[in-house]
């Protein structure tokens, strides 16, 4: 009861709901004011019939007809008094059955009902949090990004301005603060000092604004955010944005650089000090047909094989592993053993049976990086649009439908050594995959993914290589966050930086089982300041090494498990 009264008082003292208050204050005097009328009318029509009661009598007639009731106890005999007894009874539907319940709930249970909302979503974050991360958006990609940042137990807010959307993601169980995203107080209610990172993905404009609110109260929180327009790379940079990156942009360099059949070098995809990990096409190489053992890579360059990507997953090698045409490997080493390996393989023996123009289709902002890297390259395409795009005099731009098959033969599909799929509608580029598979069905197809449950269908659709949105901000974020422990180098493949436990110090690495127990490899030791890359089999390990391990994420958590350190 002491509640529901507190709850009242508050609900009166707002300014909005004071005015609300007032006019239900008023309708209830109308009311009131029928209430007496009708009581009056009916002694005087009462005394027309002869008939005597009290004035109580007269109100409680005048409520049991308004109301409905009817008990019939009290009625009129004349006509007249009947014709009134109606008119009461109406009057009652209108203003008790309909307008009173209207206006009780529009101006007292409605407001109330959004206070006990407002109370139930957060405002504020723990007084003793620290080194959490700040998201000022939510969709698809927010929520993959939580996932990570779940599994490496990095603690998050995201903050939403909206209440039901907050009241929403707040049940399902997701941390939540309702604030808005251009009020410094908000931030100050976040701990925006002492968060490890702010992720601002709103678009440009509103990004800017939001950024700028930050520097107010925080100079030297990291903020990471998203330029959907080149031309804002700037202007969120002088707002205060510490790192700025166009994902689209990157998201076509990346899939560009996955291209088979046109380069047979090693792509490097990312580093741990000098130790380089890089991606290496089998496709017309002197590689395809051989296993790994036959390929003899370790003895000719240096570098080592430690993965493999097959129709978009990755495995750890086997010496009994046959490489063939859609073997895409995974290689660590250093700078000089990767030039090593570049000059063996060069050019393949082998006649290109297709060398015709990479396919794009899409030319919206990814598909248009995907050119210009390939161009960087020196790699010829042909990009599909059915949009008209402003660039028409270029003769490698081809308007029309990717789904007629008159203007992906003009596009050279038949000639082709890989098609990449751009467009971001995940339903679309489906429909294309198939499509491009049954008319090339030994060509390599590259898909864009918008949203990571698509990724599976993709590949079952019959793409080589699918690359998702989602999961290169999820990787670009986590690197910025761990650049010392952990790397991220693609769709489900880590590298990570862990101390030996007991149970591997003093051993041989072939003593240790750590492939066949939790599905990761090491591929370097750091030993003081000497990095011993790829490790050879008798290496044994020190209680002041640090290993480098590359694996899966579920690799590293069984990892963790098994050979958890002090």
């Amino acid at each position: 009861m002491k509640f529901l009264v507190s709850q009242m008082a508050a609900l009166i003292q707002r300014g909005q709901q004071k005015a609300n208050t007032r006019l239900m204050v008023r309708f209830l005097l109308i009311l009131l004011g029928f209430f007496a009328a009708f009581t009056v009318l009916f002694h005087f029509l009462m005394a027309y019939e002869g008939q005597d009661h009290s004035w109580i009598t007269g109100l409680y007639w005048t409520l049991t007809v308004m109301s409905t009731l009817g008990f019939g106890d009290i009625t009129f005999t004349s006509d007249l008094g009947r014709l009134f007894s109606i008119f009461v009874m109406l009057s009652g539907v209108v203003f008790m059955l309909i307008v009173l319940p209207f206006t009780f709930i529009q101006f007292f249970y409605a407001p109330w009902l959004e206070e006990q909302n407002k109370a139930r979503a957060p405002r504020k974050v723990p007084d003793t949090l620290s080194g959490h991360v700040i998201l000022t958006f939510c969709d698809a990609i927010t929520l993959n990004l939580v996932d990570k940042l779940n599994q490496y137990d990095i603690r998050y807010v995201i903050l939403v301005p909206d209440l039901q959307q907050a009241l929403n993601l707040h049940e399902t169980g997701l941390n939540v603060v309702l604030g808005e995203l251009d009020d410094p107080e908000t931030y100050l209610r976040l701990r925006v000092r002492e968060a490890a990172m702010v992720v601002v993905m709103n678009e440009d404009v509103a990004s800017t604004n939001i950024i700028f609110t930050i520097r107010e109260v925080a100079d030297k929180t990291p903020i990471i955010t998203n330029a959907d327009q080149e031309d804002s790379v700037d202007i969120l940079n002088l707002a205060g944005s510490t790192h700025t990156y166009e994902f689209t942009t990157m998201l076509g360099q990346v899939l560009a650089r996955r291209v088979m059949g046109v380069s047979m070098k090693a792509n490097v995809i990312g580093n741990f000090d000098e130790l380089l990990i890089a991606e290496a096409p089998a496709m017309r190489t002197p590689l395809q047909g051989r296993t790994l053992a036959e390929s003899r890579l370790r003895e000719l360059t240096g570098v080592n094989v430690v993965g493999i990507w097959e129709q978009g997953r990755f495995y750890l090698p086997d010496p009994k592993n046959v490489i063939g045409a859609s073997t895409v490997l995974v290689l660590a080493g250093s700078e000089n053993q990767f030039d090593i390996y570049d000059s063996i393989m060069g050019p393949s023996g082998k006649d290109r049976e297709h060398s015709g123009p990479v396919v794009v289709l899409g030319g919206g902002r990814v598909g248009m990086s995907v050119a210009r890297t390939l161009a960087e390259r020196g790699v010829d395409y042909r990009i599909v649009e059915k949009r008209m795009l402003k660039n028409t005099e270029d003769a490698r731009i081809i308007q029309g439908s990717a789904a007629d098959l008159d203007i992906l033969v003009l596009a050279g599909i038949n000639e082709t050594p890989s098609i990449i799929i751009t467009t971001h509608d995940d339903d679309l580029n489906i429909f294309l995959t198939i499509y491009c598979r049954r008319l090339r069905p030994d060509v390599q197809i590259i898909s864009r993914a918008s949203l990571d449950r698509n990724i599976n269908t993709l590949h079952r659709a019959g793409a080589n290589l699918v690359m998702s949105f989602s999961s290169l901000f999820a990787t670009t974020v986590l690197n910025l966050l761990n650049p010392e422990k952990l790397l991220m180098l693609s769709e489900g493949l880590n590298i990570f930086r862990s101390k030996p436990s007991e149970t591997i110090v003093g051993k041989a690495l072939r003593e240790q089982k750590i492939r066949q127990t939790t599905g990761c490899s090491i591929i370097a030791i750091k030993r003081g300041e000497e990095m011993l890359l790829n490790p050879e089999p008798g290496t044994i390990v020190s209680k002041d090494d640090e290993l480098i391990l590359i694996g899966t994420a579920q690799a590293e958590k069984n990892f963790m498990e098994h050979y958890q350190t002090n």
